[in-house]
């Protein structure tokens, strides 16, 4: 836990400026005094201080008082990685380890044709979020949604209370929704057990909050399922990139995905792929040197990673995750593979939390960039002898 006077001041130095930030807003749903605000424009998606005393954006009166929260809150400050995996799994993890401590890795899906359709790998959130409201376990949960009518493509962090609302949230955006700060919203309209879907990055803040006692955010957060990402791209590339080069207005598409390329379809049924090495430019910024690709703190990491298109990569980490996976597969609501039956997905897995966990710079504490040696490659047959 955070020495007791580790305040905004050192989160604003360590975290927030130095390129550790990702933006997940943990430490704006934490504050209690409403002091911090988060800018989400021009690429930025960062927290800062509404009021700092004197004009000195690193300063906080509450901090200088003794409050700590921002810190506590913060899955990026200081030695996150280990406290989080000792709390969750109750020890911290080995080098092989390299995607996270875990129960099961599986392929699943939802085995209700809407849910399957309106889902992007086969609907296994949806399907998880509504199971979920249905039996008890949460009666919220924080979600994104497309701004407006959706032909912004821009994303944006909302509530979900009803099968509609869950169905509407589905499908990725690949640019960034901070959706905790939806967080406000579902307690306002009464809600106690709370799901968060969100990037990797996001899904290590409820458990962050609950190891070092940051107040009492982390009690409302009941299920925590955590998206598989290896990075967010800034809303400019829709006209700088798509629009420019490919002719393809944001307002005229009606999907994407990314498979090893960013695939876009079109309301006019066209389909188009764009290099991802030609989005590399609009990377993030809180993403450049963030090692967790893998969701390592959710109870149920999920992707659309793998040689099976309608197939979620599912990763069970915890015991309410596997509670929730076991019902829903009893009560017929999703089917499930192992996932040895696509080894390259959890290959691919491996390889890319591996690339994400050296992004971690040597300036900082050094747990989040322990990254094992690849797997030895087969050495090839020797040629036979000649006759």
């Amino acid at each position: 836990m955070p020495p007791a006077k580790l305040h905004w001041t050192h989160l604003y130095d360590e975290v927030v400026t130095s390129g550790l930030c990702t933006g997940c807003a943990g430490c704006i749903v934490a504050c209690p005094y409403d002091v911090l605000g988060y800018d989400d424009s021009n690429g930025i998606y960062k927290p800062f201080h509404l009021d700092p005393p004197n004009g000195d954006p690193a300063g906080c009166e509450h901090g200088e008082k003794g409050c700590t929260l921002c810190t506590r809150a913060c899955p990026r400050f200081r030695s996150w990685e280990t406290e989080i995996d000792t709390f969750m799994f109750g020890r911290a993890r080995v080098e092989a380890e390299v995607d996270g401590i875990s129960k099961d890795i599986v392929l699943a899906r939802a085995t209700d044709p809407q849910i399957h359709e309106a889902g992007q790998d086969g609907g296994l959130v949806s399907a998880i979020l509504l199971w979920g409201m249905e039996h008890g376990y949460i009666d919220a949960a924080l979600v994104s949604y497309l701004e407006g009518d959706g032909t912004s493509w821009k994303a944006i962090p909302g509530v979900a209370r009803t099968r509609d609302e869950i169905l509407a949230s589905a499908g990725s955006r690949y640019t960034y929704s901070a959706n905790t700060m939806a967080y406000a919203d579902a307690v306002e309209g009464g809600a106690e057990k709370i799901a968060l879907v969100g990037m990797s990055c996001q899904s290590s803040a409820p458990p962050v909050m609950a190891t070092r006692k940051a107040g009492k955010v982390a009690r409302r957060f009941a299920l925590n399922i955590g998206l598989l990402c290896s990075k967010t791209f800034d809303d400019a590339i829709f006209e700088e990139l798509f629009e420019a080069k490919y002719g393809l207005r944001k307002q005229d598409m009606v999907k994407m995905n990314i498979k090893g390329v960013f695939q876009v379809w079109m309301r006019d049924g066209s389909y188009h792929e764009v290099p991802l090495k030609e989005c590399h430019a609009w990377t993030r910024e809180g993403c450049k040197l963030c090692p967790d690709f893998a969701a390592e703190h959710a109870d149920i990491s999920t992707g659309g990673i793998g040689a099976f298109n309608d197939w979620t990569l599912t990763i069970v980490r915890t015991d309410v995750g596997r509670e929730v996976m076991d019902g829903m597969l009893r009560d017929g609501v999703i089917e499930i593979r192992p996932g040895d039956d696509d080894p390259g997905a959890i290959a691919l897995l491996r390889k890319l939390s591996r690339v994400s966990r050296r992004r971690w710079p040597s300036t900082a504490v050094p747990e989040p960039g322990m990254v094992p040696p690849p797997a030895p490659k087969a050495a090839p047959e020797p040629a036979p002898s000649p006759a």
